[in-house]
């Protein structure tokens, strides 16, 4: 049976709480009666082409696959990402000990073929037999715990807000961290230990930054030399050239002059070999570029095609996948760069002077909507009795006066040289929102960074007042968002210079390590109403969307992901 059928197992509830469960990987027979899945209904409404036969798998061939990439990767080392353009590319070159299936979001074995718990605190993996990473070095439960040692193992630089900012995130540094401690008891058995029960382990090491990589070539290649010099990051070789996984594609180079990165088939790999031999990200950061290219047979496909241009695409005999929505789009205010933000009064007039009505209709493809709260109703813990905030032009003007800030100057800031799968044109958002506060008598100064030139960078750093940025979740998790935006002293909307940060950091706390499913679930609404209320609001969550990419007419076995994981091993070309 090849990787790609492997059975799915639990989600994400059952993953967290059923300590003693285990997930298997049934190579003979798929495993169809999996309950509690958490991603069931994921992925239903999105169209995707399959049509390898049985097995919806192609023949292998030599051919070469350009995909359009609407960014530029940060880094080669997805340990050190944060980004979708990053992660796109470092999917198909690494594997994790837990996957996600093809088209959903359940969990599925990867490189562990199982892991099993009798108290939430340690937990046995069994790793996968008969994997070699790309330079030859065996995959083993030794190498799992290198692995685990390394992201625990970092520098100024990699504890940074915006370095190792997943494992900041999930797991943290120092006395706090909820990383316990790996010892390979056998062979082919890694035993993890956390501090503490949370119900984000073991289900977080499916997301991207938790790859595991070669030993040998983090070694060789000094993976943990990050360093920070003035305000942006200098990655070490291993990172920028030498990235070593277990994935069907290796890496081949990048071009930065040409904007490509090349990845080439591993013919050694343990699983069903991709489809083509050659696989292409080239960098085009304009969606009508993009479209212009794939019109002309330079790519094979591209991602976020405008939603206004989907039809045509279609009509043109190319296939448009539309992703079920998984994310949210959000104009974070952050009073670390602006103190002015610190009062609520403001807050709640920026939020009550947007029209997101009219930008979810004018700038978002149809199956968008407004949002509640930071995580879309999808999520376990979303909150229904959470109403929309009204727009009213004349509240916010009196909220401004109230405030003593009724000739509020702000900068609101807006990433170039990118696309989104929550914002399709960065640049038309932003038109949209400054109007609307120019109505409400706010005077609105205008910054804009590229988004792998100073963006994320500077917007991570607490250095931009008002900015967009989105999320498409990892895993379904409502940790998985709320933690990601607002855990830690450093978090991007600067919570810390508000009173009640401790609060917020304590429910969020408090929400994780709730062993019991219903009550956590009422623990995360809790906390949502209380993110969304007038005395906190630290943002302004704005929509959540359906992202589409679209492919040619010849190319199949692409299979769309709502969480934007899409894998390309699965891709064949016919002439």
């Amino acid at each position: 049976m090849t990787i790609r059928k492997m059975a799915a197992i639990a989600g994400t509830a059952a993953l967290a709480l059923v300590l003693t469960s285990c997930a298997e990987s049934d190579r003979d027979e798929p495993d169809t009666g999996a309950e509690d899945t958490a991603g069931e209904d994921a992925g239903d409404g999105a169209d995707s082409t399959d049509d390898g036969g049985d097995d919806g798998a192609q023949a292998a061939s030599d051919a070469t696959f350009i995909f359009g990439a609407a960014g530029a990767p940060t880094v080669f080392d997805p340990f050190y990402a944060s980004d979708g353009e990053t992660f796109r590319v470092t999917r198909q070159i690494y594997q994790n000990l837990i996957g996600v299936e093809p088209g959903g979001t359940d969990f599925v074995p990867e490189l562990a073929t199982e892991w099993t718990s009798e108290d939430g605190l340690v937990w046995d993996f069994t790793i996968q037999e008969g994997v070699t990473f790309h330079d030859g070095t065996e995959l083993n439960a030794q190498a799992v715990c290198d692995n685990f040692e390394r992201w625990a193992d970092q520098n100024e630089a990699g504890m940074s807000p915006s370095g190792a900012y997943y494992y900041g995130n999930d797991f943290g540094w120092g006395e706090d961290s909820l990383y316990g401690g790996c010892e390979a008891t056998e062979d082919y058995t890694a035993q993890v230990t956390v501090t503490r029960v949370t119900g984000k382990f073991p289900s977080v090491l499916s997301q991207s930054s938790y790859a595991i990589q070669s030993p040998t070539a983090m070694e060789e290649f000094n993976a943990n030399d990050i360093a920070l010099e003035g305000e942006a990051f200098v990655f070490p070789e291993y990172g920028r050239e030498h990235p070593t996984g277990t994935g069907p594609f290796k890496f081949e180079g990048y071009d930065n002059a040409a904007g490509t990165v090349t990845l080439v088939r591993n013919d050694d790999f343990w699983g069903e070999q991709a489809g083509v031999g050659t696989l292409v990200f080239k960098i085009i950061a304009d969606e009508n570029a993009r479209r212009q290219e794939l019109e002309a047979g330079t790519i094979h496909g591209y991602d976020l095609p405008n939603p206004i241009d989907w039809q045509a695409l279609e009509d043109a005999g190319n296939q448009v996948l539309i992703r079920d929505p998984f994310n949210v789009l959000y104009l974070a205010l952050n009073p670390v760069a602006d103190p002015q933000l610190e009062d609520p009064l403001v807050r709640q007039a920026l939020y009550h002077a947007l029209n997101r009505d009219q930008l979810v209709t004018s700038q978002l493809p149809a199956g968008a909507s407004v949002a509640t709260q930071f995580m879309p109703d999808t999520v376990s813990g979303w909150n229904a009795d959470i109403a929309a905030y009204e727009y009213d032009v004349e509240k916010a003007k009196d909220l401004l006066e109230q405030a003593g800030k009724s000739d509020l100057t702000i900068e609101l800031w807006y990433p170039s040289e990118v696309t989104r799968p929550y914002m399709p044109d960065p640049q038309r958002i932003y038109d949209a929102v400054k109007a609307d506060w120019e109505a409400a008598g706010i005077t609105v100064e205008t910054v804009t960074k590229p988004w792998a030139g100073g963006y994320i960078d500077d917007t991570q750093a607490s250095r931009a007042p008002a900015f967009f940025l989105g999320w498409t979740g990892d895993l379904n998790s409502a940790d998985n968002f709320l933690c990601a935006f607002f855990c830690g002293d450093d978090n991007q909307f600067g919570t810390s210079a508000y009173d009640f940060h401790a609060d917020l950091q304590e429910q969020i706390a408090a929400a994780d390590a709730e062993p019991d499913e219903a009550a956590r679930t009422a623990l995360y609404e809790e906390l949502n109403a209380n993110i969304m209320s007038p005395e906190w609001l630290p943002g302004l969550p704005l929509s959540h969307s359906p992202p589409a990419l679209v492919v040619a007419a010849n190319v199949q076995g692409m299979v769309a992901s709502p969480l934007t994981a899409e894998d390309f091993s699965t891709v064949t070309i016919t002439e």
